[in-house]
């Protein structure tokens, strides 16, 4: 085993994600320029106030602690920003836009923790957060947009190259590979191409050749050092772009992608770009035994306290369902989860009881699945004369989604993942469409939370590949939190 192959090893063992050097520069430079703006801010409360500000902070420990969380959590702020995604860092509009925006939410927040602190001594002023704020800005725009940016763009081809083997050499594939010719502000280097096609040494374009065939991927990765691999192929199959990106998947390096069969993607979440082409990180990360051992603590803990916070609530629900129209509370159904096994899945129920199958919903579902809707074929399909008063308003919410944390306590589902799928729904899936039960069903995942009801059904199975092939703590979290002002404000749920 050599070095390279030992690291990607103990990256993936460890849920170490690859970091390329310059975002290690730029949140050093930002730690550092805010520890700063601090003490600038606590020098001018001295002369202004004629206060040993500086000595009142060193008197009472838990307030420098304060200080610094008020730094890593200005960094973190930044990263849901994408200020270290580089194709923000390169373009100064971009760039100070997201720094100003940045700084705008930690205004916000910091304006809400201050109503739970009493003791303004101790912990800051008004006066000193200002100040904090306003140098923390000036420092931040001539470090970060104007020095850093500069440099990162001067030294890119000398210290920051990423070198790309793309595979596929197809008109996108060409058309990628001359835009990084012509228009590379980050720094690309297009190493060669993996063609099954096409015989090794051919040239394509710009020099660059065919290297090789995708099942020899992972030498050529080792071979030429290749940082990522970029998947561009001409195809309008998706089982043969997935079973394409699985072959791709067994080089030890990042993996990414641009297809228009993915382009719900970069419509729904932020995606980086090369040279104005969203590029989809395809890794895959859901068998990492750490990433799913964490999953599984989080969703224990999450799901333990969601049913007891809201367990009043939870009663409340149920008395008005079992008062409003006659039937269980509960709506219990078999449902196929991880693997295509099979589990009772639980909600609320929200709708009439009916005593047969409803066999036109069942057939509508299938066409649905298959594209054959029309104009309605991006529309969930639902029997609204069956909906209850009571049901519609769960179902707008999700509210009628929580019993499914039940299901999560006892392992058949997680808080975050894909939908779990009705039987004959299984039966009817394509064979790409089957990597979606890779992992554990979810109660929210990217589609509910991005496309909710307003999706095509291959768009929100892409969607769910997504999220497995990102698989991550961070990215559920993210999930989660987005998930609440979809419920509350009962965004496109039907």
């Amino acid at each position: 085993m050599n070095i390279r192959s030992f690291q990607f090893q103990m990256h993936q063992k460890f849920m170490i994600p690859k970091v390329e050097k310059y975002k290690y520069i730029f949140a050093l430079s930002d730690f550092l320029i805010l520890l700063l703006s601090i003490v600038i801010s606590t020098v001018i409360i001295n002369i202004e106030f004629n206060s040993d500000f500086f000595g009142l902070l060193i008197d009472h420990n838990y307030s420098l602690l304060f200080l610094f969380s008020i730094s890593f959590g200005l960094l973190f702020i930044f990263f849901v920003n994408h200020l270290y995604q580089i194709n923000v860092i390169v373009v100064r509009a971009k760039h100070f836009s997201a720094l100003l925006k940045s700084f705008w939410y930690f205004s916000i927040i910091l304006l809400f923790f201050s109503l739970f602190v009493s003791d303004w001594n101790i912990l800051l002023s008004l006066f000193a957060i200002l100040n904090f704020l306003v140098s923390s800005i000036v420092l931040l725009y001539v470090l970060r947009v104007e020095v850093l940016r500069r440099m990162y763009l001067k030294l890119k081809n000398r210290h920051f190259k990423k070198n790309i083997l793309i595979v596929g050499n197809g008109k996108p594939g060409r058309l990628l590979a001359a835009k990084f010719a012509f228009e590379d502000p980050i720094g690309i280097n297009i190493v060669g191409f993996v063609e099954d096609s096409k015989i090794a040494g051919e040239e394509v374009i710009n020099g660059k050749k065919i290297l090789g065939r995708v099942d020899d991927i992972k030498e050529l990765v080792h071979e030429n050092k290749v940082d990522e691999v970029l998947i561009v192929q001409e195809t309008n199959d998706y089982n043969e772009l997935i079973s394409l990106m699985e072959r791709c998947q067994n080089a030890e390096t990042k993996i990414k992608i641009s297809s228009s069969l993915f382009s719900i993607i970069p419509q729904k979440l932020y995606t980086e770009k090369y040279a104005d082409i969203s590029v989809i990180n395809v890794s895959s990360n859901y068998k990492n035994s750490n990433n799913l051992l964490f999953k599984r603590l989080f969703d224990i803990i999450g799901a333990s306290f969601g049913l007891l916070l809201l367990s009043p609530f939870l009663m409340l629900i149920a008395l008005i369902i079992k008062l409003s129209s006659k039937g269980p509370v509960f709506f219990n159904q078999t449902r196929i989860g991880k693997d295509g096994k099979r589990f009772m899945f639980y909600k609320f129920r929200s709708m009439y009881v009916a005593d047969e199958d409803d066999a036109q919903r069942k057939e509508e579902m299938i066409k649905f699945m298959k594209g054959d809707l029309g104009l309605g074929s991006n529309k969930k399909v639902i029997n609204r004369k069956r909906i209850t008063w009571m049901g519609s308003i769960l179902r707008k919410t999700s509210l009628d989604e929580i019993p499914q944390l039940i299901n999560v306590l006892r392992g058949e589902m997680s808080l975050v993942g894909p939908r779990p799928c009705l039987p004959y729904e299984y039966e009817n899936y394509d064979e790409w469409q089957r990597k979606r039960l890779n992992v554990l069903p979810g109660c929210t995942g990217v589609w509910q939370v991005m496309g909710r009801s307003a999706v095509s059904f291959n768009d929100s199975i892409v969607l769910d590949l997504y999220y497995i092939n990102n698989m991550s703590p961070w990215l559920d979290f993210q999930l989660i939190m987005k998930t609440i002002p979809v419920m509350l404000f009962a965004r496109g749920g039907e």
